[in-house]
């Protein structure tokens, strides 16, 4: 049925509640039976402008393409308009969009970049299909519900080694296949890692994001690179490959920022540490199978990885965002684990925690900008369909004017982080800490304040739908709401623009006047 054709004046022809159809973008709907169950009511269908008439323009004024890609509207369709072509069709799995500025310029045709290869572009492509077909239908569900990701969907990311690649390049991925062989592990760098967090940012479900295994990113690494070699051979492989979760457990409702004010602690006892104290906002900590513990212990602090056990309990910590990140408060009481579950040295624990900090500012960058280059690409789809006065929203100076500035943050953005992405490639882990934890730390701030304002000037141009959970804005709500969030974690903007400023006056030469 949905093979036939009908001219424009046979679709008139049905106007009635009864026996009404429409014609949306060449395609002709029987709603006779749907008008009643219309979520808006049945006499939105019936008007004079709707009922047998060509509604494309108020369809896509009041709904998203994907409703029409649902099985139980997509049945609806009953044939085509004699003549007429589709001219608003769904990207293709893995397909770049072609909206302005909706994607990074390397990403299109026409455009140059030095820092990717024609190799980084097939890898983008296979890992934007994967997160599109396996990912984004979970996201959405568990967005929802709260509950933290499936297992068959971490089963057939790690398959590709997601999780692993998620790390950075280094040892950890050797002997591993990436993504079915498109890339080689000696040859994966920096930008093939910020093309995952791109994917994942640009979900539009902030709290899946995290949930997706945030937790491993920022508590494996302290395993890897300080944890005894036989600690290693047990919980990287079963971790990587999705068999446990872990997540780091160092902020505390005594101390967020100021990680030196921690007040959980560790005595030993023979071949054991004791650990008691509580951990508060840890993500993933709710499914988590390890922790990996920051805890006073005498001399100085101390990192230790703590097994599940019964005297751990973590439950919800309930905030602005869904539950499916798994963010948890987190009680130790007499916990123990084997002093061999050590992580660097007894009382220098506070080098563990800090090593770890420029790889985590830089993956909430990635995230961070993604997701806000995505709102970009919402809010000129947007204002181009939207109909106000008789003219598209952007018809008007000030509409544009909202536009050209988040563009323009975006695009900013864009090359900073490239430019820093770029020296991490090409400098040592103790070069980093040196010459761009700074700049790490201003690029975290400049993002998540450009996140804010980009939050603000996109719900403005949405209006009641940019502050509606469901339908045409609900990835703007979802920003909206949740943006704030990458201005917190990971050590909050304030400080880190401060740690940059410090890190300059510095580095300032002795002779310098004006």
């Amino acid at each position: 049925m949905a093979g036939k054709t009908f001219t424009v004046e046979e679709v008139a022809q049905h106007n009635k509640a009864g026996d009404l159809w429409i014609i949306i973008d060449s395609k002709v709907y029987d709603i006779s039976r749907f008008v009643n169950l219309h979520p808006g009511g049945a006499g939105v269908l019936l008007t004079k402008n709707i009922a047998g008439k060509d509604a494309t323009e108020a369809f896509f004024g009041l709904h998203r393409l994907e409703v029409l890609q649902k099985p139980k509207y997509a049945r609806l369709q009953i044939g085509t308009i004699q003549g007429q072509q589709e001219i608003v069709k769904p990207l293709a799995a893995g397909e770049a969009s072609q909206v302005p500025y909706a994607e990074p310029a390397w990403l299109l045709s026409g455009f140059h970049s030095p820092y990717y290869s024609d190799g980084h572009r097939a890898f983008q492509k296979a890992v934007r299909k994967l997160f599109e077909e396996v990912v984004y239908p979970d996201a959405v569900k568990h967005e929802e519900d709260g509950k933290r990701i499936s297992q068959d969907v971490v089963d057939k990311l790690c398959e590709m080694n997601i999780p692993a690649m998620r790390i950075g390049p280094g040892k950890h991925l050797k002997g591993r296949t990436l993504m079915g062989g498109i890339v080689k592990p000696e040859e994966f760098d920096h930008f093939h890692e910020l093309i995952i967090n791109f994917e994942i940012g640009r979900l539009g479900t902030r709290a899946y994001v995290d949930g997706l295994l945030a937790g491993q990113v920022i508590g494996l690494p302290p395993v890897l690179n300080y944890g005894s070699p036989e600690l290693q051979a047990k919980v990287v492989p079963e971790v990587l490959d999705g068999k446990k979760f872990i997540c780091l457990a160092i902020s505390e409702a005594f101390a967020g920022s100021d990680v030196g004010g921690l007040q959980t602690y560790a005595e030993r006892d023979g071949d054991e540490w004791v650990i008691t104290g509580t951990k508060k906002w840890i993500t993933n900590g709710t499914f988590a199978d390890y922790f990996t513990v920051a805890a006073r212990t005498e001399g100085g602090y101390t990192v230790i990885l703590v097994p599940r056990q019964d005297a751990i309990s973590t439950k919800a910590v309930k905030t602005a965002y869904s539950s499916t990140a798994g963010t948890s408060y987190v009680t130790f009481d007499g916990a123990r684990a084997p002093v061999a579950n050590t992580l660097g040295k007894v009382g220098r624990g506070m080098q563990v925690v800090l090593s770890n900090f420029n790889h985590e500012r830089w993956m909430i960058v990635c995230t961070s900008l993604s997701a806000q280059r995505r709102v970009v690409e919402e809010t000129l789809k947007w204002t181009a369909q939207r109909v106000a006065f008789g003219q598209p929203l952007h018809a008007q100076p000030v509409v544009r004017a909202r536009l050209a500035n988040m563009i323009a943050r975006v695009e900013a953005g864009q090359n900073w982080l490239e430019f820093v992405t770029h020296q991490m490639n090409n400098m040592s882990y103790d070069e980093q800490s040196d010459k761009i934890a700074g700049t790490i730390g201003l690029l975290k701030q400049y993002i998540t304040r450009t996140g804010r304002e980009t939050a603000e000037d996109a719900t403005l141009l949405f209006g009641g739908r940019g502050i509606t959970a469901t339908g045409m804005g609900k990835l703007i709500e979802n920003y909206h709401r949740t943006s704030p969030y990458d201005a917190i974690l990971g050590g909050s903007e304030d400080v880190l623009g401060d740690l940059g400023v410090r890190q300059a006056i510095k580095k300032m030469p002795k002779n310098a006047r004006l």
